[in-house]
C-alpha cells in the first residue's frame, strides 16, 4: 500500500533547496592572503625594476623579435606601470579575482614569448625583473624564467579559485 498522496503545493512536493554555500576556511582565507601579497611583491618587484629605465624596457621587449617596432614603446613603457597596478590592487585587496585573472593571462604571455625566444634560437635575458635583452648564448636561462613563471601562474590560479582572502578590500566591501 502507498504512502499518503502528495498534493501539489505541498511542502514534501517542493524540490529541495539548494544546499548552503560552505564557509571558507579561515586557514583558506590566510593562505590566500599570503600567496595575494607575495604575487604583489612579485609584480611590484619587476614594475619596480623596470620603470626606471623605460628604455631599456623597451629594448628587452624588442629583443623576442615577436611584435612590430611601433607597438614595443607603448608596451615597453607601458608595461611596467600594470605591473605595479597589480602589485598595488593586491596589496590593497581589491578586485582579487579579476587582478589575478588578469596576472595569469600576462604570465602566461611571458611564459610563450620565452618559449617562443628559446624555441627560435634567440639568446636572450627575460627582462622579467629589469635589463634584459640580447645576451651570450651561454648566458640563457630559459627553463628557470618558465619555472618561475610557471609558479607565479600557480598563484594566480590559486587566488582564481580562492579570491576571497583576509585584510582586504574586497572583504571589507562585501561586509
Amino acid at each position: 500500500m502507498a504512502g499518503p498522496a502528495v498534493q501539489p503545493g505541498d511542502p514534501a512536493d517542493a524540490a529541495p533547496a539548494p544546499a548552503a554555500r560552505r564557509p571558507v576556511p579561515a586557514w583558506s582565507e590566510w593562505l590566500g592572503t599570503a600567496v595575494r601579497l607575495g604575487l604583489a611583491v612579485v609584480w611590484g618587484w619587476a614594475g619596480l625594476a623596470k620603470i626606471a629605465d623605460p628604455a631599456e624596457a623597451a629594448q628587452a621587449v624588442r629583443a623576442y623579435e615577436i611584435l612590430p617596432e611601433g607597438l614595443v614603446k607603448p608596451i615597453g613603457y607601458g608595461l611596467p606601470f600594470l605591473e605595479l597596478a597589480l602589485a598595488l590592487l593586491l596589496v590593497i585587496g581589491l578586485g582579487v579575482r579579476l587582478v589575478a585573472g588578469v596576472s595569469a593571462l600576462l604570465l602566461l604571455t611571458f611564459i610563450a614569448g620565452i618559449a617562443s625566444a628559446w624555441a627560435r634560437g634567440i639568446s636572450i635575458d627575460c627582462g622579467c625583473f629589469g635589463g634584459g635583452g640580447h645576451v651570450d648564448a651561454s648566458q640563457t636561462e630559459y627553463l628557470q624564467e618558465i619555472l618561475r613563471d610557471t609558479g607565479f601562474l600557480l598563484l594566480a590560479g590559486f587566488l582564481l579559485w580562492r579570491p576571497r582572502t583576509r585584510l582586504s578590500a574586497d572583504g571589507w566591501l562585501a561586509s
